[in-house]
């Protein structure tokens, strides 16, 4: 929530200098994709500079713990996933908290993940994989791109719907995403869920078999492809979701002026066309809509991850 006791406005030039978006993923993948589209319509806006700054690593809390020491003026903003709330359930020797050292802004869109085996796992459907999981409870294995992050956590939370046990196959420290997907083609575990942008290439190809799509409806860029409550597990949904955070205590004025110019830019046609494109669907939330969002989110992962029993 905004500070009450911040000043109330901020002179209505703001911004007067350049901004900068900080993302924790590295660069190409869909934090950053979707932190440079974000800038250039906002650097358009404001005839300011708006620059994208890609600081991943500590498993993708280096770029938070930055912007949270940051001055909370305005000029340092975070775009980030929903590991912003699932981190603040999972990690407690953080240098920052997740949930009050940050403003949440606005919650940017969101996507479907998609789980996907590799070709030689054989499997078509998500009723094959549970079947050969409750098998054989335990022998299977899943991929994430961390202890912890949103493909971790939403598996755990598939596996703890659909009944079934299996083994999760954390990556390298040094694994990026395409590290990642290119062990679930190699075989090194048998499924896992990944952003349906970063997915598409290697399903079209035939590398990776998509068994179900993670959000309660069908994702237009793969229309064929059932959601996983639709492939037999009732009542699934676990979409990836993106927002911009600023550090605690920037001044209301600058948040709300954010919060404002950030709605437009969103609802401008070329960001819009840009989101569906990569497969992304608006999220229309109030500010503290947002903020209550967060940390519901937040709460929930933590559900998951005491029932499944990660540990950092």
């Amino acid at each position: 929530m905004v500070d009450a006791t911040s000043p109330a406005v901020l002179p209505q030039d703001y911004p007067t200098k350049s901004v900068r978006l900080l993302e924790p993923f590295g660069a190409g993948g869909g934090p950053d994709l979707l932190a440079r589209a974000l800038a250039q319509r906002l650097s358009e806006l404001w005839d300011k500079p708006v620059t994208v700054e890609n600081i991943a690593g500590a498993g993708a809390t280096a770029g938070p713990a930055q912007v949270a020491k940051s001055p909370a003026d305005g000029y340092t903003l975070l775009v980030n996933t929903s590991a912003q709330a699932s981190s603040a359930a999972l990690l407690k020797n953080l240098p920052y908290d997740p949930l009050k050292d940050f403003i949440p802004i606005a919650p940017l869109t969101s996507q479907p993940y998609v789980l996907v085996a590799g070709k030689e796992a054989g499997f078509t459907t998500v009723g094959e994989l549970t079947a050969a999981a409750k098998a054989k409870p335990g022998e299977l294995k899943f991929g994430s791109t961390g202890i912890g992050t949103g493909t971790h956590i939403g598996v755990e939370k598939f596996n703890q719907a659909a009944g079934i046990k299996a083994l999760h196959v954390p990556p390298l420290p040094s694994d990026s995403n395409a590290d990642t997907i290119a062990n679930a083609i190699a075989g090194h575990f048998t499924y896992y869920l990944v952003p349906i942008s970063l997915a598409l290439p290697h399903i079209r190809d035939g590398t990776l078999i998509a068994l179900g799509v993670s959000t309660a409806r069908r994702s237009a860029l793969l229309p064929e492809v059932p959601t996983i409550a639709e492939a037999g597990v009732a009542g699934f949904d676990f979409p990836i979701w993106y927002g911009l955070w600023a550090p605690a205590g920037t001044p209301a004025g600058v948040i709300d002026k954010l919060v404002k110019d950030i709605g437009r830019v969103l609802a401008g046609q070329s960001l819009r066309d840009w989101v569906t494109k990569h497969g992304g669907e608006p999220m229309n939330m109030t500010q503290p809509e947002f903020a209550h969002f967060v940390l519901s989110e937040s709460e929930s992962a933590a559900q998951i991850i005491k029932a499944a029993g990660i540990k950092p």
